[in-house]
C-alpha cells in the first residue's frame, strides 16, 4: 500500500494519502477527487540527492558530538568544583 503525494486542482491543497488497491484519492480538504499525484522525494535518487543527505547527516553528527563534549566538560567542572 504506497503512499502518494498529491496536490488537489481545486482547491490547492497539498497532502499525502495511503492508497489501497482499488481506492481513489479524495482531498482531505474539499473532498475532490481532481488531483495531481506529484514526485514524491524520497522515491527520486541522484547522486547528489545521496551527497547531500550525506553532508546532513555528518552535520547532525557533529553538532550531537559537540553537545556531548560540552556536556562532559561541564561535569567534569562541575565534579572538580564540588571536591575543592
Amino acid at each position: 500500500m504506497p503512499i502518494y503525494e498529491y496536490v488537489c486542482r481545486t482547491c490547492g491543497h497539498a497532502f499525502e494519502q495511503l492508497i489501497r488497491t482499488g481506492d481513489k484519492a479524495t482531498c482531505p480538504s474539499c473532498q475532490n477527487q481532481d488531483l495531481e499525484r506529484q514526485l514524491s522525494m524520497i522515491s527520486v535518487s541522484s547522486e547528489s540527492i545521496r551527497e547531500a543527505n550525506v553532508v546532513k547527516a555528518k552535520k547532525a553528527v557533529r553538532h550531537v558530538q559537540k553537545e556531548r563534549q560540552g556536556a562532559q566538560r561541564d561535569a567534569i567542572r562541575n565534579h572538580l568544583a564540588e571536591h575543592d
